[in-house]
């Protein structure tokens, strides 16, 4: 399994955005999967595409390294879940103190697909977008979760896979900066105008920090980002 070798959760929003292209800055071979849970946002998911075109047109060193992509079916996982983001309900607070947002089991199942492919791809390092900075609480986002499922993947795969989280850390205007860190405005911009973080799935109604409902959780957390990174003097 050679070291430089990379497998990017990419669903088409903003922090997998970042994370590829902190990927493509680091390892030779970098490959993307997503999945496709029947999420209301899947206007997410149909980003996905023009971003990776627009990044090989203004990125020339990253394309070269830039390899397959795939999305996987996973509508099971809307099927079994009553959430906001696999059903058209309201945004909320639960019982637990978890936004209904949260989907029981997503993370865990997506590294879990993702390291069978990379299995099978002969890829080390996997990398996802998941931090405990802005996470809105969800337990499958801990850095805790992720070296416990690393742990576990290794064992049941007898391999020794690498679950990178670049963002484990940072909030977004950090986010924001380490995309400026890594492509300066050309990728901040890119990843401006073409990835969709909306829970709602808006892409008709334009913002300075891109395009969504602006009203939802993911929306806001993205605004505030943004106008901290703007208002940063680095920046």
């Amino acid at each position: 399994m050679p070291d430089k070798t990379a497998l990017v959760l990419f669903s088409g929003g903003q922090d997998s955005a970042t994370c590829l292209a902190w990927a493509l800055d680091r390892f030779d071979h970098v490959e993307t999967i997503g999945f496709d849970y029947r999420q209301r946002h899947r206007a997410e998911l149909d980003a996905r595409d023009d971003f990776r075109h627009e990044l090989e047109a203004k990125f020339p060193s990253w394309a070269t390294k830039l390899g397959t992509d795939r999305v996987l079916d996973l509508s099971v996982l809307g099927e079994i879940s009553e959430t906001a983001l696999t059903r058209d309900v309201e945004i909320v607070a639960e019982a637990s103190g978890l936004p209904n947002t949260f989907v029981p089991g997503r993370n865990i199942l997506f590294l879990t697909l993702a390291a069978a492919v990379a299995y099978r791809r002969g890829l080390k390092h996997i990398v996802t977008g998941v931090c405990e900075t802005d996470f809105s609480g969800y337990p499958d986002c801990r850095d805790d979760t992720v070296k416990a499922l690393q742990v576990a993947l290794n064992l049941g795969m007898e391999t020794r896979f690498v679950l990178e989280t670049p963002l484990m850390w940072i909030n977004k205007a950090q986010t924001w900066m380490l995309a400026h860190e890594l492509g300066g405005s050309p990728l901040v911009d890119l990843i401006r105008k073409s990835t969709v973080t909306c829970y709602h799935g808006d892409i008709a109604t334009v913002h300075e920090w891109g395009r969504g409902c602006g009203e939802c959780p993911a929306c806001k957390l993205r605004e505030r980002g943004y106008k901290e990174f703007a208002d940063s003097p680095v920046h």
